[in-house]
């Protein structure tokens, strides 16, 4: 209340007992100013009947009080195969809980991919080199990870499969570098929305596209 703060949503609320441990602690404690999200068991990704298996906990999150589900770049660029190969965003195990989503009306909070200079060199032509340089575990660049721009088309790959599951795109769409982009993605798929957090500075050095964009879908966001 100090903060003006009228509602916090946590989106990484878990699953199982911990996700009914976060809703109890907070949501039921304070009804209408927390909201809990529940998340993917990443871990048991590889096991027999997984698709299956992680609908029944989409399913078990809805009844325990998840408000949605939050996807982290986890999915992409960090979970792997029984072979160590980077799982795609659009890997057709994933797709009964799209769309069980959709069906039990909890939106999808997604963040598959990080700003474009983490897949570039850290040289000094990339212009977060000084965040990177510090940071050098933070870039995707080299090694076998896939480009911004395979990860966003395997993304909106999955968003055309799932017509009925409402996706919020998190930072700018992923994309806040080129807002042209996020808005086709936006006119192309009317479910979607987007939101700016942690990407206020991206905006901040593009005001007039910034606010044209806003302005222009400011329903969406």
């Amino acid at each position: 209340d100090r903060r003006n703060l009228r509602t916090l949503v946590n989106v990484t609320g878990g699953f199982g007992d911990t996700l009914k441990t976060n809703v109890q602690n907070f949501d039921k404690a304070h009804p209408g100013r927390f909201f809990t999200f529940t998340e993917p068991a990443w871990k048991r990704v590889n096991e027999p009947g997984y698709a299956k298996t992680q609908v029944e906990l989409v399913e078990q999150a809805k009844r325990d009080g998840a408000r949605g589900l939050k996807v982290l770049k986890t999915l992409g660029l960090v979970v792997r195969d029984s072979a160590g190969k980077l799982i795609k965003v659009d890997d057709p195990r994933f797709d009964p809980m799209w769309d069980a989503c959709g069906r039990l009306n909890l939106p999808v909070a997604i963040h598959v991919s990080d700003p474009i200079a983490f897949f570039e060199p850290i040289d000094r032509y990339n212009e977060r080199f000084e965040e990177l340089n510090n940071h050098p575990d933070w870039s995707f660049h080299g090694k076998d990870y896939p480009s911004n721009a395979e990860i966003l088309a395997a993304r909106d790959r999955v968003i055309a499969r799932h017509p009925k599951t409402t996706f919020v795109v998190l930072h700018v769409g992923n994309f806040s570098e080129n807002l042209a982009e996020v808005g086709r993605a936006l006119d192309r798929f009317p479910k979607i929305v987007v939101e700016i957090g942690a990407r206020i500075g991206e905006l901040g050095r593009q005001p007039r596209t910034s606010r044209k964009f806003l302005e222009k879908y400011q329903d969406r966001i």
